[in-house]
């Protein structure tokens, strides 16, 4: 029970991972159970088709076996007429020409040959295999078949009926008898009352011709399908079929067809439903149909006498049980495919759905520490996909909001150093405005060479510095509102630069200059950005030690946006002091050479003109300050004041 407690908990506390898999797995599992159950549907067709078309196939090669046998019997017959035509002539016997002929049959299986005078009685006969020799010469002249081949001369072969009576005549009315047997879905009457005794027999015919051509006789070459099963032997083997029948009516007289015993089912009769369309139409049918003990794929053909009458059936046959087996091995193996399919994506979906969780744990990691105050988390950001969009968008919102709190904290910083010094300044600025009329009063009141006047002059340069230092604290204090007016930027920062050049610092200075001559009207107060322009320019100086280059660029950027840059060649700012730049009071200079109010004051009036500062630097190769103001200031009065 606690382990299947564990499990559950770690589930619920993975549920979109869990969720994923299962999303994963299940759309997997339909598109390949859909995918399975048409191609199974496709496979069964196919073996449907295939199926009947193999049956097909079987028929035709028994249909071509059929007339060889037909062939080779019309061949015989021919060729004894010849032979008999001679003997009647010169009235010699033909009984060892026949047997001859009978011998040398190209096929397995029984076979009788008949010579006839022109009254239909018998001359000679032969059969073979020799089980006895006919010794009744009965007349054939009211068989059909016998008549009028007399009548017409007609060569040729056929499937005809030989009545009983006639087969006695042979000694094959016993080989010719077939118990009928009770068989089920049989029509309740027989086809042909002389189902049974009579036989159905391959019949090759050929008349004998005298002189003049008159007819004096005829030969019957026959081969009895009944109880032989030399030919439906041999189609099956020849076209790998499971069975083949010759029905004589409704009724089984040679088959392989194999009852529940294992013995041939000669004697059972054709099912009614197939009697109709083959026997009764005289139409082949092609369908599932139960044979004897089981289903088959079967194919019947009507077999036709010498008047195209029907007296039979040609049946070749394949079990079903044979395709179903192929089915069910497609079937088996394509569900092993799927469930191994199946297994394989919900085996890839877990590494896949812990992709995707992982990026998304991480940022609810990070969300949580952001919200206990911790804006220097960062999401790893993996590729180019939108999880990775969704961290870089979130770095850049962490990113965002602490510039913008640091932003706030230098503003409230700022405010409060502003308040500080102004109060500092109104309070230490009158003292020394005493001490320096006093001391100045005491030094003109002194010899020239008396040794306190040396000391006075010290403290009279100390207050003189101090005052400055107060000046600045002022200045910086005062930072609270601007007169602005549409001003030419590319002209203020040339005449700062023509101001400066004639500094010391900057004989050795390569001044460089990109201004777009383009650049609209700047709404600015001058005085303050001439004094942001002079800071850094001096400062770039300083930085330089008085040799370098010192480029200066002007361009409009998007958002109607002013961009001034100034880079020098100096000595680069470390990293380190990059956050503390425009901290009031913040110096890298010697004590005593810099208040660390400069920059300082430089970012209170850019702010003040809704404008940005930003610096890039690297240590040995020089700083790069970039100012960008607006074109148009927000929330300008009549009067051009904005506070």
């Amino acid at each position: 029970m606690e382990k299947l407690r564990g499990s559950w908990q770690r589930i619920q506390a993975n549920r979109l991972q869990v969720t994923l898999i299962l999303s994963f797995s299940l759309i997997a599992a339909l598109i390949i159970s859909a995918a399975m159950l048409i191609t199974l549907r496709v496979i069964r067709d196919y073996l449907d088709r295939e199926e009947f078309a193999r049956v097909q196939r079987g028929m035709a090669l028994a249909q071509a076996i059929y007339q060889d046998y037909m062939v080779s019997l019309i061949s015989a017959a021919r060729r004894v007429a010849v032979h008999a035509a001679l003997r009647m002539a010169s009235s010699g016997p033909l009984d060892d020409e026949i047997r001859v002929e009978s011998e040398a049959f190209p096929f397995e299986g029984n076979r009788f040959i008949i010579v006839l005078d022109e009254q239909g009685n018998a001359l000679s006969q032969s059969l073979f295999p020799v089980l006895h020799e006919p010794t009744t010469r009965g007349n054939w002249a009211n068989l059909p078949l016998v008549a009028d081949v007399l009548a017409q001369g007609r060569i040729g072969g056929t499937t005809e009926v030989i009545p009983v009576e006639y087969l006695g005549l042979l000694g094959l009315d016993k080989q010719a008898h077939t118990p009928i047997k009770d068989t089920p879905k049989a029509a309740a009457k027989l086809f042909d009352p002389r189902e049974g005794h009579a036989g159905l027999a391959l019949v090759g015919t050929a008349p004998i011709t005298g002189a003049g051509g008159k007819i004096i006789g005829a030969v019957l070459v026959g081969h009895l399908l009944n109880n032989d099963f030399a030919l439906v032997d041999r189609v099956k083997d020849v076209g790998r079929l499971d069975t083949v029948t010759a029905f004589f009516g409704d009724l089984r007289v040679s088959t392989n067809v194999l009852t529940a015993e294992g013995e041939r089912a000669v004697g059972t009769r054709i099912s009614k439903e197939v009697g109709d369309v083959v026997l009764v139409k005289g139409d082949v049918f092609e369908e599932r149909a139960f044979v004897v003990k089981e289903w088959y794929i079967t194919r019947y053909e009507p077999l036709r006498d010498h008047r195209y009458q029907v007296v039979g059936s040609l049946y070749v046959g394949m079990r079903e049980a044979y395709f179903l087996g192929l089915v069910w091995a497609f079937n088996e193996r394509i569900l092993f495919i799927a469930f191994v399919s199946v297994v394989t994506v919900f085996l890839i979906a877990i590494p896949v759905a812990r992709s995707i969780v992982k990026p998304l744990v991480q940022l609810a990691e990070a969300s949580r520490r952001v919200a206990e105050d911790d804006l220097t988390v960062r999401v790893p950001v993996n590729g180019h996909g939108e999880l990775a969009m969704l961290a870089r968008s979130f770095n850049e919102m962490v990113a965002a909001l602490q510039n913008a709190r640091e932003e706030l904290l230098r503003k409230e910083k700022l405010a409060s150093v502003g308040q500080l010094a102004a109060g500092v300044a109104h309070e230490i600025n009158n003292p020394l405005g005493t001490v320096l009329l006093y001391a100045d009063l005491l030094r003109k009141g002194l010899p020239p060479n008396d040794p306190r006047w040396d000391d006075l002059k010290m403290i009279i340069d100390e207050a003189m510095r101090c005052k400055s230092i107060v000046g600045d604290l002022l200045n910086f204090a005062r930072q609270r509102q601007l007169t602005a007016k549409p001003s030419d930027i590319n002209a203020l920062v040339s005449e700062t630069l023509e101001e400066v050049s004639i500094q010391p610092d900057f004989q050795e200075v390569e001044i460089i200059t990109d201004l777009d001559a383009k650049l609209p009207l700047v709404q600015m107060d001058e005085a303050q950005i001439r004094q942001v322009f002079l800071n850094l320019i001096l400062n770039a100086g300083e930085a330089m030690e008085g040799r370098g280059r010192l480029t200066v660029t002007s361009r409009l950027v998007p958002g109607d946006i002013v961009e001034v840059s100034f880079q020098d060649t100096g000595c680069g700012i470390p990293e380190e002091h990059m956050k503390e730049l425009f901290t009031p009071f913040f110096t890298t200079k010697p004590v005593g050479e810099g208040t660390g109010l400069g920059l300082s004051i430089v970012y209170g009036i850019v702010k003040m003109h809704q404008g940005q500062i930003t610096v890039r630097s690297k240590v040995g190769a020089g700083s790069t300050f970039t100012v960008t103001l607006p074109v148009r200031q927000p929330g300008r009065g009549t009067d051009g004041a904005i506070g």
